[in-house]
């Protein structure tokens, strides 16, 4: 039975923590960049960044959309903002651009 919640090949976005030391996220299209302090990617529903302390990235399939992250989470920003260029804009920060 096909879930309602998806529209056509979309896969539904979803975002779990746990204690703020371990985050599953589903609906992950492409990882933009990644390192110890910050991760951002491109989710069903628009980018993502996700801040904080000594992150890794413990398991990435972008066929099944699934990402999960160990560390110590201290930040979520969505940004509408979607394409080619993502939250490397030209010629602005990238707050401006996660905020705008």
């Amino acid at each position: 039975m096909e879930d309602k919640r998806r529209q056509g090949n979309q896969q539904r976005h979803r975002l779990t923590i746990e204690n703020r030391e371990y985050m599953e996220i589903g609906g992950v299209l492409h990882v933009d960049s990644f390192d110890d302090e910050e991760i951002i990617l491109e989710t069903e529903l628009g980018l993502l960044a996700v801040r904080g302390e000594d992150l890794h990235i413990k398991h990435l399939n972008l066929e099944e959309g699934e990402l999960n992250i160990e560390g110590f989470i201290l930040e979520l920003a969505y940004s509408e903002e979607r394409g080619n260029q993502g939250l490397r804009g030209k010629g602005k920060g990238l707050l401006e651009r996660l905020f705008r």
